[in-house]
């Protein structure tokens, strides 16, 4: 009686690599067909899945403290909100990085989710300055920290950006016919046209406007330099068209134009 011999298991272990091969190919396939978002939320959760704007987030879904900040936007996000919140992430955490801020010294910039975006506060404070005293100019840092700004945000076209100067109270030495309300407009004109020299669409901007000292940050003194501030709010509006320059405001005085 024959006995047949064992030809072994090679067979198998050629077939798991034809299958894995087939595999990896429909993912390529389906990843290429995919809308360019998707692409970029897939790609950042796979070169860091452990990254996040805060200590509560884990990834691409957002946690149910972010959710309900989009729940109460009214619209500021549609279906497409756990993709727009994970570009947002991106975003932020690439600037957290270029900034560098050296944590021993007062921030000079700071990043918030909001219902309405991502709002981004640059500090003008006496340490580090982003203006000249009592004007326009930017200082070295400040023009570096905003064309950093605009580099980056520049790679994201669907981002609609409202600007806002600020001031805190009690400041002195202005001109009778210049104060907190003039230079404030002028400094987040002034940001406007920083981030349009180095990169942000001009479609892009949505609105600029001057706010004085009538607006402190919360739980500050309305005296404290930390006041004093170009605030960038950052927002995704799903069908807008950033083409169509007719839905732009700019309300800015007169000086630095």
């Amino acid at each position: 009686m024959s006995r047949h011999k064992h030809h072994g298991g090679s067979w198998k272990v050629a077939y798991a690599d034809f299958v894995t091969a087939m595999m990896a190919l429909f993912l390529v396939l389906w990843l290429t067909a995919q809308d360019t978002r998707i692409k970029e939320a897939i790609e950042r959760a796979f070169r860091n899945p452990y990254s996040s704007l805060t200590k509560e987030s884990v990834g691409i879904i957002p946690t149910e403290k972010e959710l309900q900040l989009l729940q109460q936007s009214k619209g500021s996000y549609d279906s497409a909100s756990a993709l727009n919140l994970e570009l947002l992430h991106r975003l932020t955490e690439d600037l957290a990085k270029l900034l560098d801020q050296d944590s021993h010294k007062p921030e000079s910039v700071r990043f918030e989710m909001t219902p309405d975006g991502l709002l981004i506060n640059v500090f003008d404070r006496s340490q580090k300055p982003i203006f000249e005293p009592e004007s326009a100019r930017f200082t070295p840092y400040g023009s570096w920290v905003f064309s950093t700004l605009a580099w980056e945000v520049s790679r994201y076209p669907t981002f609609n950006l409202q600007l806002s100067g600020h001031t805190e109270s009690g400041r002195t030495g202005f001109r009778e016919d210049y104060g907190p309300w003039e230079l404030s407009a002028d400094r987040a004109n002034a940001a406007r046209r920083k981030l349009v020299q180095h990169g942000v669409s001009p479609a892009q901007i949505y609105q600029v406007c001057g706010c004085g000292d009538i607006h402190p940050m919360k739980n500050t003194v309305p005296t404290d330099e930390i006041n004093r501030r170009v605030s960038v709010l950052l927002r995704i509006q799903e069908g807008r068209n950033l083409n169509d320059s007719t839905t732009n405001q700019v309300s800015a005085t007169t000086g630095n134009q």
